[in-house]
C-alpha cells in the first residue's frame, strides 16, 4: 500500500506544474474541446457601420465584453478606438438547424453541453465620420466583416456607404449584413429598410450577401447570425512558415499608478499576426519605431525588445500563429506604449521587416463619387500641394502632394510608415470639415 501511495504523489505534482505552463497552440487544439476554448482565435471579424447602429452592443451580445472602455467612449457613447473581444461559437447537439447555434456553454433548452465550433475575434470599428481613419486602418486586419444597418433608419447612411467601399478596397470579400434594431421598427418599416439594403448592395461585390434581421439589445435571432457567419465567413488559410509580421493596432501600459519599480511590467502591443509565429523569448523589431527630428529631418529609429508573454482571450500561450487578435507583452519601457502611441507599427524579426517610407509614389485609383458626404460629389483629380489622409496596414498618416504623374502622384509623409511595396493605401481628401474617402493607391518602388 505504501509503495502504491508513493508512485501517485509525483504524478500529481507533475500535473499541477504542467497545468499552469503556457502551451503551444498545436498542443492545446489537439487535445479537444476544452483546450480549444482557451486557444487562439482563428479569425478576425470586423463590426462596421454607421455610428450608433449597435456594433458595440452586438459585440457584447456575442462575447460578453463591452468594448468601449476608453473614458471618452463611455462619456460620448461611441467607439473611438478599435475594440477587441473574443467569442466561441458553439452548437447544441440536440437542437435542429439554426436553433442550435449559440455562444452559451449549456443549451438552455436541452440543458446539455454545447460543442465548440471555432473561436473568433471581433474588431469593433468606429462609425463616427471623424473617426473613419481608425476604421480604414482596422479593415486591413479583418478577415471578414459584419456590416450593421439600423432597421429604424434609411439605408444607406453616409458612413454605411463609406465602410462598405472601405471593406471592398481592403479586399474583404466575405461579409454578412446585420439588420439591427428590428425591435425599434414596425414590420412595414423593417421590410422597407430591407429593400433599401438590397438596392444599396446592387451592383457591388456584395450583391448576394445574406441579410440577417436581429435585435442586439434583446438577443433576437443571434443564432441565425452565428449560422450565417459560420457559412459565409470561412477561416482563411494561414502561413505560419514565413518570417513573422504583426500589425500593431493598439499599445498600452498595464501598470497601475504607484506600482513599485521592481514590479513594473513592460509595454503591451495588441494587434494581428498576419503570418509567421511569435514565441515567448523572441527578439523583435518595431518599424517605423521612434520618430525623432535630426537636422530638421524626421528620422524613424527602429525599436528592439524581447517578448515576455503572448496572450489571447486572457489565456497565456508559449507561441501564437496567424489568426485572431493577440496581446504581446514585451520588455518595452511602459512610457513609450501609452495611449496607443505605437499603433501603426509593424512587429517582426530583427532585420526582416518591410522598408520605412518617408515619401510615397502611389499608383492612383480614384472613385467616381466622394464617399461619406450627404450630397453627391464628383471626385476631382489629385492636385499639386494637396493634403491627403492616407491609411495603410494599421497606420494613418498625412501626405503632402509634391509631384504629379500619369495615374500616379508622389507625396511627402508627415509621419513615416512601414509597408511592403505593392501595399494598398486608402486615400481621403478634406471636404468641408471632414476627410472623405476618394479612392486608393498602390505603393510603387
Amino acid at each position: 500500500m505504501a509503495e502504491k501511495k508513493n508512485t501517485k504523489q509525483p504524478k500529481k505534482k507533475l500535473e499541477k506544474k504542467s497545468k499552469n505552463k503556457p502551451k503551444k497552440e498545436s498542443e492545446k487544439v489537439s487535445k479537444g474541446k476544452i483546450d480549444l476554448e482557451e486557444s487562439q482565435p482563428v479569425i478576425n471579424i470586423g463590426l462596421v457601420g454607421h455610428v450608433d447602429h449597435g456594433k458595440t452592443t452586438l459585440t457584447e451580445q456575442l462575447s460578453g465584453k463591452w468594448t468601449d472602455t476608453h473614458s471618452e467612449e463611455l462619456k460620448r457613447g461611441i467607439t473611438i478606438r478599435l475594440g477587441y473581444a473574443d467569442a466561441s461559437f458553439r452548437k447544441c447537439p440536440k437542437c435542429k438547424g439554426a436553433e442550435g447555434f449559440t455562444v452559451k456553454k449549456i443549451c438552455p433548452k436541452h440543458e446539455v453541453q454545447t460543442t465548440i465550433l471555432r473561436k473568433v475575434s471581433f474588431v469593433d470599428a468606429p462609425g463616427h465620420e471623424s473617426l473613419m481613419a481608425t476604421m480604414l486602418s482596422g479593415s486591413t486586419i479583418m478577415d471578414g466583416a459584419l456590416l450593421l444597418v439600423a432597421a429604424n433608419e434609411n439605408c444607406p447612411q453616409p458612413q454605411t456607404r463609406e465602410h462598405l467601399i472601405g471593406l471592398e478596397i481592403a479586399g474583404i470579400k466575405n461579409i454578412v449584413i446585420v439588420q439591427n434594431k428590428i425591435d425599434m421598427a414596425s414590420e412595414e418599416r423593417t421590410l422597407r429598410n430591407y429593400n433599401q439594403i438590397k438596392e444599396f448592395l446592387k451592383g457591388t461585390p456584395y450583391e448576394n450577401t445574406p441579410i440577417i434581421p436581429i435585435s442586439a439589445q434583446h438577443g433576437v435571432n443571434i443564432n441565425y447570425l452565428i449560422e450565417a457567419i459560420e457559412e459565409f465567413i470561412p477561416t482563411p488559410k494561414r502561413n505560419d512558415k514565413d518570417d513573422p509580421i504583426m500589425f500593431v493596432a493598439r499599445s498600452f501600459d498595464i501598470n497601475k499608478p504607484g506600482i513599485s519599480p521592481e514590479k513594473l511590467k513592460g509595454g503591451v502591443l495588441g494587434g494581428v499576426l498576419v503570418k509567421g509565429k511569435l514565441k515567448v523569448g523572441d527578439k523583435i523589431e518595431l518599424r517605423p519605431g521612434h520618430v525623432v527630428e535630426e537636422q530638421n529631418q524626421q528620422v524613424a529609429k527602429p525599436i528592439f525588445a524581447k517578448i515576455t508573454s503572448v496572450i489571447t482571450g486572457g489565456t497565456p500561450l508559449s507561441e501564437v500563429g496567424p489568426g485572431g487578435s493577440v496581446g504581446v507583452l514585451t520588455t518595452l519601457d511602459p512610457s513609450i506604449v501609452k495611449s496607443d502611441s505605437l499603433t501603426g507599427n509593424i512587429v517582426g524579426a530583427p532585420g526582416k521587416l518591410p522598408p520605412v517610407w518617408y515619401n510615397l509614389i502611389l499608383e492612383t485609383h480614384l472613385l467616381e463619387r466622394v464617399v461619406g458626404a450627404q450630397e453627391e460629389t464628383v471626385v476631382d483629380p489629385i492636385k499639386l500641394n494637396e493634403i491627403l489622409m492616407l491609411n495603410v496596414n494599421s497606420a494613418s498618416t498625412v501626405g503632402f502632394v509634391n509631384e504629379l504623374g500619369k495615374n500616379q502622384f508622389k507625396c511627402k509623409l508627415k509621419l513615416p510608415i512601414c509597408a511592403e511595396p505593392g501595399s494598398k493605401v486608402t486615400i481621403s481628401r478634406r471636404i468641408g470639415t471632414r476627410f472623405r474617402l476618394i479612392g486608393y493607391g498602390i505603393i510603387k518602388e
